[in-house]
């Protein structure tokens, strides 16, 4: 009798115990426009945060990708400009071991959509961890929604130089003035941008995707582009819209009438109060790209009949054209920084937050 309980004993404790949870459970944490059905959670998006805590030294995610994503991933820490590990996800259902062989205890893992809508849209279905999972930590108590076209995606951030094409592997939000700003104010984000698109005019008018405005309304970026976004059903309001629109409106030594940008500019802020009220202040910038651009905004913010709608603008010099260039004209990270330290003191001013003596980075 003994020998049979030393044996039960033994081939117990060789089994390797594992705990699941869907995606949708409330023990995972997600920042940015998400769908969750049937336990499952669907989001484009550039940005998007997801972040587990668990018991236990693994974590692996079992998901369906349509067309091809890379993410950042931080272990036990908050994001910083440089990620702990990336993985890339391909088309179709799959299982990614998001980290392995971690000390015994408890880790809290963030995960970060690093590249735009464009490039594919994922599907979690579940999370396993060898232990069990906890509630994540709260929270940011501050919150800033970005609003803008590459420049916000962090296209090409990675690249070597200004001469290297476009790859998604070297397109990086985490790099970007948008994520430098908020790790500055110790705020999440959400991003809500894609590439070459402007308020009322795409990129050399060579897309017939709808505008930025258009997309603004939506849940998603490219896919099932028929849903409508409900503010109302999001956990966390911002505390600040920041609009970084008008590269593309201005592309190609072209620009739409004032008369059109205004009124597009209007329906966007109108979007963004419809959203989230009249308190919610709305700092609009305008891009380096061209000094004609700079009036444009001003003149938008001052006829749009909206109060608390603020405007900055990006002088040309604020970074170079060589050492601080990504790919295709694009600002690396270096670039990102610049563009961040003209932000933030008019996100400072704008909501009242001290600006405190620390890196911007």
């Amino acid at each position: 009798m003994k020998r049979l309980l030393v044996i039960a004993f033994l081939f117990t404790a060789a089994i390797s115990y594992a705990a699941v949870i869907p995606a949708g459970d409330g023990k995972v944490t997600y920042i940015g426009r998400t769908l969750a059905e049937n336990g499952s959670v669907s989001f484009d998006w550039s940005g998007i945060v997801t972040i587990v805590r668990f018991k236990g030294t693994e974590l692996k995610m079992s998901c369906t990708q349509e067309g091809a994503d890379w993410f950042n991933v931080w272990v036990d820490k908050a994001p910083v400009p440089a990620e702990d590990s990336r993985f890339k996800t391909e088309e179709g259902k799959q299982e990614i071991t998001i980290c392995s062989g971690l000390k015994k205890g408890v880790h809290e893992v963030t995960i970060q959509k690093r590249t735009e809508g464009g490039q594919g849209c994922i599907t979690i279905e579940s999370f396993e961890t060898d232990g069990q999972f906890l509630e994540t930590s709260k929270p940011h108590s501050r919150h800033i929604e970005f609003i803008g076209d590459s420049y916000t995606c962090g296209f090409g951030t990675e690249a070597a130089s200004t001469n290297e094409p476009f790859r998604p592997e070297e397109e990086n939000c985490n790099l970007t003035y948008a994520a430098i700003a908020g790790r500055y104010f110790d705020a999440d984000i959400n991003l809500v941008s894609h590439s070459g698109l402007g308020v009322v005019r795409n990129y050399n008018d060579g897309s017939p995707e709808s505008t930025m405005v258009d997309k603004y309304s939506q849940v998603f970026d490219n896919h099932r582009q028929e849903l409508a976004w409900d503010a109302s059903a999001a956990e966390d309001k911002p505390d600040i819209v920041v609009i970084y629109l008008g590269t593309n409106d201005f592309s190609r030594g072209k620009q739409p009438t004032l008369g059109k940008w205004n009124e597009g500019y209007r329906k966007l802020i109108g979007k963004v109060r419809a959203n989230y009220g009249n308190d919610v202040p709305v700092l609009c910038v305008a891009s380096r790209i061209n000094p004609l651009m700079h009036c444009y905004v001003e003149a938008a913010v001052n006829s749009c009949g909206f109060d608390n709608v603020h405007w900055t603008s990006i002088q040309e010099d604020v970074h170079n054209v060589t050492s601080d260039m990504g790919a295709s004209g694009h600002p690396n990270y270096s670039g990102h920084r610049k563009v961040a330290s003209c932000v933030i003191p008019y996100i400072s001013t704008v909501t009242g937050w001290d600006m405190p003596v620390k890196p911007i980075e």
